[in-house]
């Protein structure tokens, strides 16, 4: 009878192509940031890039949201659909943030730790994409997914690192005239190490999900 019941009613097979699609834009966004940080008298249209491409992000987790109101069959167990996709989208919404703090003070230039997370940035949305997909078949998948889940907390380590070299010397450089210069490069170090937070995050969640489901 209850096989009968799960035919007959609504299903989603789409929510791996939603998460799919989030993590394409979210490596769209890491490399519209890196482009940010590379300074350059188009930083605000890359800046404006970056707030077009969250709010298409929004778009797909919207969807994802309205899947789960409407399915009855998930792959996954519903809270942990949406704590992917709200894991991914997070971390696209910081990248927009970091955007928004650039176009805020009208920063243009950026210190070489912050290209380096940039370049960091750019590997976690990549390893994300990677790894999305192969969260179709856990059961095959399983050792490669958690390989990925730490080269992510791996990554972001790295990050870690890159952001204290990158304040303590961006505090030696700062001239004690322009205090400024410190506090907004330090935000935006933070919102940066954010980013990478963010992705650590997803990865958390998807190594939940593969050991639920192995």
């Amino acid at each position: 009878m209850f096989k009968l019941i799960k035919a007959i009613m609504p299903r989603s097979d789409n929510f791996f192509d939603l998460f799919e699609a989030q993590a394409r834009k979210a490596q769209e966004a890491a490399q519209t940031l890196r482009a940010i940080l590379d300074g350059g008298p188009d930083t605000a249209d890359k800046c404006a890039r970056l707030s077009t491409q969250e709010e298409e992000a929004d778009q797909i987790s919207y969807e994802v949201m309205q899947s789960i109101r409407r399915s009855f069959i998930t792959p996954f167990d519903r809270s942990d659909i949406k704590a992917l996709s709200s894991a991914i989208d997070d971390a696209i919404d910081q990248m927009n943030k970091t955007g928004k703090t650039v176009g805020l003070y009208d920063v243009a230039s950026f210190q070489p730790n912050m290209r380096a997370m940039g370049d960091r940035i750019i590997i976690l949305a990549n390893i994300v994409a990677e790894a999305l997909p192969l969260m179709r078949d856990i059961g095959k998948n399983s050792g490669r997914l958690h390989q990925m889940v730490g080269e992510i907390g791996r990554i972001e380590e790295q990050s870690d690192q890159m952001y204290d070299t990158g304040l303590k010397d961006l505090f030696k450089s700062t001239p004690k005239d322009q205090a400024l210069d410190f506090v907004i490069g330090a935000e935006l170090f933070d919102r940066l190490e954010k980013v990478c937070d963010r992705f650590e995050d997803v990865a958390h969640v998807m190594g939940d999900i593969v050991i639920e489901h192995v």
